[in-house]
Order: C-alpha cells, then sequence, then structure tokens
C-alpha cells in the first residue's frame, strides 16, 4: 500500500509535468525549447559532435607534428581525425549558435553540403551556415518552427537606415539597411503578405529621420491611410508622373550640394547641411507601365525613364527606392528590365508562376527560385529574399493591420518633414486615426534623432 502510495505521490507530478510539456511543445514552442529543448541539444551535440562531424565528412586528417605529439607523448598508437574546433556555443529561445574554427582543408562550402545530415543528428529542426570571418563558420541551429507563428527578436538592430521588417528562418531579424542595399524589389501574388511586409517596413521607416513619398496608383486605397508621415503621395499615373520629375529634380539639387561640399554621398556631408533621406514607396509598380492609349505611351516613357535614373544614381543623394508587385520583367514594356537590374535586394512571397520567380530571384539566387514557387498558400507573409551576393533565406513578416499601422503614422507624423519640391504632392491628413495598440515600436537610436 505505501509502494502505491509512493508511486501515485510521485508519477501524479510527473504526468503533470509531461502534459504541461506537451502543451507548451505546441502552443509556447519558445518555452518548451528554453525548458526542455535546449538542455538536450546541448547534451546530444556535445556527446556525439565528434563522432557526427566524423561520419558527415568534415574531419581531416591530422597534421605530421600532430601525429608525432600523438604518437610519442600521448603514446597512443591511433591518431584520430581531426574535426572543427568549437570557439563558442550559445543558447538563445529559438535556438543554438555554435562558431567553429575549420581546420585546414575544409571550407565553409563542406559544412553548408553537410548541413542536412548535421540538422537530423542533432534532432534540431534546422541548421544554416555563414561565414563570419575567413577560417570561422556560425552554425546556427533552430529548435523549432520560428515561421509558423513570427515573433520578432527583441533585441533591434541600429544604423542610419536600418529597419526590422521580417523573420528569418535562422531566429534573426531580416532588416532593410538602405546603405548598404538602398533599392529593392518585392514581388508576390494577391493574399500572399506582399502589403503585411510593406506595412511593417513603413511602420519601421516611420520613426526614422526620413521622408516618405508614396506612389499608389490604385487611387490611394492603401497608402493614403499613411498620410500623417508622408510628405508626398501620387494616386494616378498622371501625379506619379509629376511627383517623379520633383524627385529627379530633388535629386540633381542634392547633387550639386554634394559638389559644392566634395563629397562623396549624403552621409559624407556635415549634419547642419545634410538634408532628410528620402524613401519612394511604390505600390503595384505595373501600373506606372500599363497605357489605355497612344497618347500615354510617351507619359509612360518619361515615368521610367525617370525611375530608371532614380536607380542609378539617387542612392548618393540618400534617395531609396522601394518597388512592389506582383509581377515585374520585360512584358511590362520597355525598360523594365534596366530598372529591375538597379534593384539590389530582392523579396519574393508565394507567386502564381514560375517565370515571376524568376523575374525576381533568376538572376541574383538562381537557386533560390525553387523555393519561392513552393511556398504554399496557407501561409502568407512567407517569402525569400536574396540579394545581388548571391545569398538568399525564407523570412516571415509578423501580422500588422492596416490600423495598427495608420496609428503609428499619425503617432510620428511630427518626423515628417516639409520638402518644399515636393509641396504640390502632400497628402491630406485624414481627420479619424485609430489607435496605436501594441504595435511595437523601434529603440530610439541618436543616430537617426
Amino acid at each position: 500500500m505505501a509502494d502505491l502510495t509512493t508511486l501515485w505521490e510521485v508519477g501524479l507530478p510527473l504526468a503533470g509535468a509531461g502534459g504541461g510539456l506537451g502543451y507548451a511543445k505546441l502552443r509556447a514552442p519558445r518555452v518548451f525549447w528554453s525548458v526542455a529543448g535546449l538542455p538536450a541539444a546541448c547534451v546530444r551535440f556535445a556527446v556525439t559532435y565528434r563522432a557526427t562531424m566524423d561520419v558527415c565528412g568534415l574531419t581531416v586528417q591530422p597534421s605530421r607534428f600532430r601525429a608525432f605529439l600523438v604518437r610519442n607523448i600521448a603514446r597512443r598508437s591511433d591518431v584520430q581525425p581531426v574535426p572543427p574546433k568549437v570557439r563558442r556555443v550559445r543558447g538563445s529561445s529559438t535556438g543554438m549558435q555554435v562558431t567553429l574554427r575549420l581546420p585546414a582543408g575544409l571550407e565553409p562550402a563542406d559544412v553548408i553540403a553537410a548541413s542536412e545530415r548535421l540538422r537530423h543528428a542533432w534532432g534540431v529542426h534546422s541548421v544554416h551556415v555563414v561565414e563570419t570571418k575567413p577560417g570561422f563558420v556560425e552554425l546556427r541551429m533552430t529548435g523549432y518552427d520560428v515561421l509558423r507563428r513570427v515573433k520578432m527578436p527583441r533585441r533591434r538592430p541600429s544604423g542610419q537606415m536600418v529597419v526590422p521588417v521580417a523573420l528569418r528562418e535562422d531566429g534573426t531579424a531580416f532588416v532593410r539597411d538602405y546603405v548598404k542595399v538602398p533599392h529593392a524589389l518585392t514581388l508576390g501574388a494577391n493574399q500572399s503578405g506582399k502589403t503585411m511586409y510593406l506595412r511593417n517596413l513603413i511602420v519601421g521607416l516611420a520613426q526614422l529621420r526620413v521622408a516618405l513619398v508614396g506612389i499608389d496608383c490604385k487611387r490611394g486605397v492603401e497608402q493614403r491611410r499613411y498620410a500623417p508621415r508622408l510628405s508626398a503621395l501620387a494616386v494616378t499615373p498622371e501625379e506619379a508622373s509629376g511627383l517623379l520629375d520633383a524627385l529627379v529634380n530633388e535629386m540633381e539639387d542634392r547633387f550639386d550640394l554634394l559638389s559644392d561640399y566634395g563629397a562623396a554621398d549624403l552621409w559624407a556631408l556635415p549634419e547642419e547641411v545634410r538634408p532628410v533621406p528620402i524613401v519612394l514607396l511604390v505600390d503595384e509598380v505595373a501600373e506606372l507601365f500599363l497605357v489605355a492609349s497612344k497618347k500615354d505611351e510617351d507619359r509612360r516613357d518619361r515615368m521610367v525613364m525617370q525611375l530608371i535614373r532614380f536607380g542609378q544614381m539617387a542612392r548618393a543623394a540618400g534617395m531609396y527606392l522601394e518597388i512592389c508587385g506582383q509581377r515585374f520583367g520585360s512584358d511590362l514594356g520597355k525598360g523594365a528590365t534596366t530598372l529591375r537590374a538597379q534593384l539590389t535586394g530582392r523579396v519574393v512571397h508565394r507567386v502564381n508562376d514560375k517565370q515571376t520567380a524568376d523575374m525576381g530571384l533568376g538572376d541574383i539566387a538562381p537557386d533560390a527560385v525553387v523555393a519561392a514557387t513552393s511556398i504554399p498558400p496557407d501561409k502568407p507573409g512567407v517569402a525569400v529574399a536574396g540579394d545581388s551576393s548571391g545569398g538568399w533565406s525564407r523570412i516571415r513578416t509578423p501580422e500588422l493591420s492596416a490600423d495598427e499601422a495608420a496609428a503609428v503614422c499619425a503617432q510620428f507624423a511630427h518626423r515628417t518633414p516639409a520638402l518644399p519640391a515636393l509641396a504640390p504632392y502632400r497628402p491630406v491628413i485624414p481627420t479619424a486615426v485609430p489607435a496605436a495598440g501594441s504595435v511595437p515600436l523601434l529603440k530610439p537610436n541618436p543616430a537617426t534623432d
């Protein structure tokens, strides 16, 4: 009887703990990983590291000097192959980061090729390999699917023009760094999450010292609600043509200023004379290329020419381009391919055909096209992000309603600069704006205030 009582007293709490962990694994994966997954993964990694590296072909034969020491100093006849040396192991709420020093004879490509085998060997959701510096790689392991329920990292990146927009599949933040990647193209079919991506981008930009300029030829149905934070807005092709001319004139004035001070770009100017950066947000770019009659062709050709000039030269003037659309390629008309070549950053959401994915990623990261065409329709916001370096990753933007984005724009309306060149296109501010709610805001950064 005493044995049954003891079994009951011990087994009931254990069963409760097991049920709690099972619930946490489904509903709170961060909690489950921190409590149970991470300790188990650390033990598994430590115990099986050398054997796993050997089986995966990530070991090299020791040098003659090392073999001499083992045989004559350690008095051992068997000389073990040398795996990468573990420099640092860090745990997080989403996974583990392991820094490895590669021995002579191995390169990062070897570790990348074995990443899928490492994932299965250590029982983690994914393993991503990043070269940090020559001879060193970082294994970024995730304990669960971080893109299923997006939760942005608490630590926000800092910089002059850096905006966290989405979450990468390795658990790190995907950021738009306009100084490094000045112009970008975002593609996606209807209901793919493209608009959600743009909302998150606008919310991040609204909190910085920057002028936002919008072109939304759908009569402004999306961007008009952000009017308190927009320095200019065009809602028809006719208005867009005039606004692009004004932006190019502003760019030329800034080049004159750079020439007067002998500066290479906007950020080399003294702070007291430095103009505010400008980000041009173009929604549904195809509307700028389409023409209904012969008389519209001249306007279309001029807009395309101004966009190409903007993409080629505006970076030095602190003016950046963000283009969104469902399709973008040579089928839109003259100049489309030339403009696309200026858009270094690429983000492709779910698309309706392989040709659209090729338009966005085929010229910079061909192996990412397959990943873009395999995005399921029941996961809006999932996308493939790439750049001209050939690197790419899956990302997903957190959910954000249009009312929440509009509320943030109204909250930071005091940061909207008045640009005389764009004054004719200043939008009318709506009278009623919803409350901001629980939209995450960037931490104050002295570099951007």
